[in-house]
């Protein structure tokens, strides 16, 4: 892959970018309205969505901001490679313990349909951050998937998805 002309997070980790994606899953009425979308486009089954099929049919890529879309099929299939690599031994979730997806990717996709198939949605707030040079596996995407269960915690399923994508760490240029 040393060919690949990669950005990393010094695309996506922005906060005008951050606030556009974050108004199509939070609040809850913005997520319902999403999911609606979601189930009337012929692009996308909602009950088998993955990581990066969404966000298009969502908002075009052509009014991102500042442009970002067009570096967005590239980056997040880059992303998939990676995150299909890295095995995971994490449970999707406190109330689903048993379940355990094998992949980091697997774990990703199985969290993003448990937010847009849940009855009601579950909202998430997505964040992009990029490792630092010293990072272990500095040139690696991970992610970050906290579950939040109501105000004081103890809700039987989650209230919120707090989604972070973490971007290899890219080399200044000279």
């Amino acid at each position: 892959m040393s060919g690949l002309n990669i950005f990393g997070g010094s695309v996506f980790n922005n906060q005008q970018f951050k606030d556009h994606m974050n108004s199509h899953y939070h609040p809850l009425e913005n997520m319902k309205k999403s999911v609606e979308k979601l189930k009337a486009s012929d692009r996308i089954d909602i009950a088998t969505l993955e990581y990066g099929q969404y966000q298009a049919i969502l908002s075009p890529l052509d009014i991102w901001p500042g442009g970002r879309g067009k570096f967005w099929m590239r980056e997040m299939g880059f992303a998939r490679l990676q995150l299909t690599a890295q095995p995971n031994n994490l449970p999707l979730s406190r109330d689903e313990p048993g379940v355990v997806p094998l992949t980091r990717c697997a774990l990703l996709d199985a969290s993003l349909r448990k937010c847009f198939n849940s009855e009601p949605p579950i909202p998430m707030i997505i964040d992009v951050t990029q490792k630092q040079e010293g990072a272990p596996n500095p040139d690696q995407h991970d992610i970050k998937l906290v579950w939040e269960y109501g105000k004081d915690g103890n809700d039987q399923v989650p209230t919120l998805l707090r989604f972070t994508m973490i971007c290899p760490y890219i080399r200044p240029k000279a």
